[in-house]
């Protein structure tokens, strides 16, 4: 037989700070129940903070939403339970902000004003006039079409004519002018 040892002091004690030392069971975080009890009774709360942040009730709404979503995907870190509440207003007030960064954002974008598209009816005329302007063109003496060329298009001035032709400033203004008057002529006979 063998006899037991009489339980002493000292390892009662070690007994009972190993039971202490080993919790039955950690929780880590918010239930999914709880977080789901706090939103829902907080949520016409949370709804104001957002619309006092926003303007529209759609994008308080989502606002919320989101917060919802965003800390139950991050429940693992609410420590205290007691804080949950205090997770989903924060969540609330950042989602809100980033909301009005993208609005401002989107302001400063729209802010310029688009330029005017011509209708496809006017895009008809302007390629028939710039048909005619081209035949027109091709209809003018060498040296006028030349001048007009480098003087219109080119976008040169009437000294920079006469020294890329090697002709007289005179002469220029000379054929710009029988050009222009020769084209005129043209254009309307087209146009009629």
């Amino acid at each position: 037989m063998t006899a037991e040892k009489p339980e002493t002091a000292e390892s009662a004690e070690s007994a009972e700070s190993t039971e202490k030392a080993v919790p039955a069971e950690v929780v880590a975080g918010t239930t999914v129940d709880h977080l789901t009890a706090t939103y829902q009774a907080h949520y016409r709360s949370l709804l104001g903070l957002a619309a006092l942040l926003l303007d529209d009730t759609a994008s308080c709404e989502d606002v919320v939403q989101e917060a919802f979503i965003r800390v139950h995907s991050a429940r693992n870190r609410v420590r205290d339970r007691e804080k949950t509440l205090a997770y989903l207003r924060q969540t609330v007030v950042n989602l809100s902000r980033s909301a009005l960064r993208r609005r401002i954002l989107g302001l400063k974008l729209l802010s310029k004003p688009m330029p005017d598209m011509a209708s496809a009816e006017e895009g008809a005329y302007d390629q028939l006039e710039r048909d005619d302007l081209i035949k027109a063109m091709r209809g003018l003496q060498r040296r006028q079409r030349e001048v007009l060329v480098l003087r219109y298009f080119a976008d040169m001035t009437e000294s920079q004519v006469a020294e890329t032709l090697g002709i007289s400033l005179g002469s220029v203004k000379a054929y710009g002018s029988r050009g222009i008057a020769a084209l005129r002529v043209a254009m309307e006979a087209a146009q009629s």
